[in-house]
């Protein structure tokens, strides 16, 4: 007798992954630590006192906002409509505000295709994408962007008009009902077909602007596009899709996927954890780009249970970013909870329960920073708990020294995650002297330090180095795609200029 949920066959596809629950589940070895530094065990007492030693050195939780790659609250620049447009501004200085709201340390970016593509071979961009980058520059928040196949918010084609020339547009199965003031409720909401000319330009453009952006300093990650509208994975509240057979779907976006893949070799590319509403396979996309060892989105908080737990139990290694719009301040448009608790404030908190690494600071069809302003002048502290936990932060919470049986001089740290998030890749510590005479680095296993537990990893110094000297110091990096960003340790003791943190004992061992 069968109980439980209901087992279902699954279809004769070479790459349909069934519906699963994520935790433990066997996504592949994560991002491999090229010289992973030893993480125990320490024994100090017989018989197997290996390592003795006391503790020099502790930390404490500091509450200090930081911008760190892999992690931040999210200032959206455009969202579906396209450039920000605020009566009597100038584009420049409407983004120059949006930049300059306090809390946001991420830059989000949605434009559709024709923003940055006229003609087929170069890329021509808006100025709004324009503005944007020279602001990421200035400012030193890095951009998350998407580029949109499709937008059902745009009476215009998302596509260029030379893509449009070669691609013919099917009608769905279905009506999508609502206010017929509002662009989506408009138009017919064709879809391309997926033929060689689209996917070609695709490419074509997906490398192009990999050209100028994989691994530039401006980028921060890539969302991938993938099918229908915002190229989330559905075409809601539409039957289907416009494909011969879901197989025939399931290959064109496995290939759409592996184009970005092999593009964004430095970058960490972000795919919606869209159920299949549409039938074209977001299971099979989601666990090849899993098994790539990028992360993880959803456009709403308040959503289905697959969603939830696709975010909450993910691989410690995977960041997670929750897109969620919020209300523009105004009094009388806010919706209360029997609690009195505003829901945005609601759902900022649930954004925390599922551990995101990044929040949405997005004003939905509204985007400028006055919005913003006027809701977090009303109502701060939501927004002020998560930036104060957003993602991953991190610290070396005990530092033993320990003079082991075979004579070495070890420093053993026992690394702490006050986030609440895991580290969305490798942890690298280096300790260093400034004259060079130091410099040893290694990485902790993918992920961690986690948001519970100490994480301990030991360093073996060089014959003749005092450890307790104050020469020494402990810095930290994250790789992800092989790439390092520097990491500040968040902690109420003092760092160094650089953010290292001097080694000096602190407390009687």
């Amino acid at each position: 007798m069968i109980s439980g949920a209901a087992i279902m066959a699954a279809p004769a596809l070479s790459a349909w992954v069934p519906i699963h629950n994520w935790d433990k589940y066997d996504f592949g070895p994560g991002p491999k630590p090229e010289d992973r530094l030893y993480q125990g065990p320490f024994p100090q007492y017989a018989p197997e006192d290996f390592f003795g030693g006391s503790v020099v050195q502790y930390t404490t939780p500091g509450k200090q906002h930081v911008n760190c790659f892999g992690m931040g609250l999210t200032t959206y620049i455009s969202g579906d409509y396209g450039a920000p447009s605020v009566p009597g501004e100038s584009l420049e200085t409407t983004i120059d505000k949006l930049f300059r709201f306090p809390l946001g340390t991420k830059i989000h970016i949605r434009p559709n295709w024709r923003h940055i593509q006229k003609h087929a071979g170069r890329l021509e961009f808006d100025d709004y994408w324009k503005i944007t980058m020279d602001k990421a520059a200035e400012y030193g928040k890095r951009v998350c962007f998407r580029i949109m196949l499709n937008n059902p918010d745009t009476l215009e084609n998302a596509l260029p008009d030379f893509v449009l020339e070669k691609v013919p547009m099917r009608r769905l199965k279905g009506e999508w009902k609502g206010d017929p003031t509002q662009p989506r409720f408009q138009h017919e909401h064709l879809q391309p077909e997926y033929n060689d000319y689209l996917i070609g330009y695709f490419e074509e453009m997906q490398h192009l602007l990999a050209d100028m952006y994989n691994g530039s300093p401006l980028i921060e990650f890539v969302d991938t596009n993938m099918y229908g509208f915002w190229g989330e994975g559905h075409t809601w509240p539409y039957d289907g899709h416009n494909f011969p057979s879901r197989k025939a779907a399931e290959d064109t976006f496995l290939k759409i996927y592996d184009i970005q893949q092999n593009a964004w070799t430095k970058v960490p590319l972000v795919t919606n954890v869209q159920p299949d509403y549409s039938r074209v396979c977001n299971s099979a996309v989601v666990d090849r780009s899993m098994r790539d060892h990028n992360w993880i989105r959803r456009d709403t908080i308040f959503v289905d249970n697959e969603s939830i737990d696709a975010m909450s139990n993910r691989p410690p290694w995977c960041a997670a970013f929750v897109e969620c719009a919020m209300t523009r301040g105004r009094l009388d448009n806010l919706v209360y909870d029997d609690a009195g608790i505003p829901q945005n404030e609601a759902i900022i908190y649930h954004a925390k329960d599922v551990g995101a690494n990044y929040y949405s600071l997005w004003s939905f069809h509204s985007i400028c920073a006055e919005n913003l302003e006027a809701y977090y002048a009303k109502f701060p502290d939501a927004l002020n708990d998560l930036a104060s936990c957003i993602g991953f932060r991190v610290r070396p919470s005990w530092i033993w020294h320990s003079n082991d049986k075979d004579g070495n001089s070890n420093l053993i740290f026992g690394m702490v995650n006050d986030g609440i998030a895991c580290v969305p890749g490798i942890l690298r510590l280096t300790l260093f002297t400034d004259d060079g005479s130091v410099n040893i680095s290694g990485c902790l296993d993918a992920g961690y330090p986690m948001t519970r537990g100490v994480r301990q990893a030991m360093m073996t110094l060089p014959a003749g180095v005092d450890w307790n000297s104050g020469a020494l110091k402990l810095k930290a990096e994250l790789e992800v795609k092989g790439v390092r960003y520097p990491v500040p340790f968040t902690i109420a003791q003092k760092l160094n200029p650089d953010g290292s943190l001097t080694i000096k004992q602190n407390i009687n061992g």
